[in-house]
């Protein structure tokens, strides 16, 4: 099962019905395209300072590499364990850039797809905006006797008639 977080803009109205239609769906989970494109994978989902940040470092590490004259397979592996974090920490990244602009995180749901998460979102959000507008919070059925049947075992003594 894999954990989404939900992005909606701050000038979005819950009660509006497009504003589930602005919102973005973030898995917590390794992102493969981050992993074999890195760059250009945050480029595409417009995370312009992310994908900088990234593009900058397998520079510097590039460069470095050439500096120390490390040999081919050295600069792989470390290319490899560079593309590897950078698959881990994508959705990292992509929730931080959503803050950063606007896009805080508000809700968060496990579900086992993308569409199971989205179904809960709805839901959940449906929910609370009915609770806004007056459904109120039904009460918790609690049963009659809450009490225990038998004693707790060892915790408490009965007491005993004289020996």
């Amino acid at each position: 099962m894999t954990t989404y977080t939900l992005h909606v803009p701050d000038e979005v109205d819950p009660a509006e019905p497009e504003a589930l239609d602005r919102a973005k769906l973030v898995p917590d989970a390794f992102v493969w395209p981050a992993f074999w494109f890195t760059a250009l994978w945050f480029f595409w989902h417009r995370l312009w300072l992310a994908g900088l940040i990234v593009l900058a470092a397998e520079i510097l590490v590039w460069g470095a590499g050439l500096a120390l004259g490390l040999s081919p397979l050295a600069g792989f592996v470390i290319a490899v364990l560079l593309s590897w974090l950078i698959g881990l920490e994508a959705s990292s990244l992509r929730r931080w850039t959503y803050a950063r602009t606007g896009r805080p995180i508000r809700d968060a749901v496990t579900a086992s797809d993308a569409k199971e998460a989205e179904v809960k979102f709805v839901a959940r959000w449906l929910r609370e905006e009915g609770a806004r507008h007056g459904a109120g919070p039904t009460r918790p059925v609690t049963p009659a006797n809450t009490r225990a049947e038998s004693p707790a075992l060892g915790l408490f003594p009965e007491a005993q008639g004289h020996r």
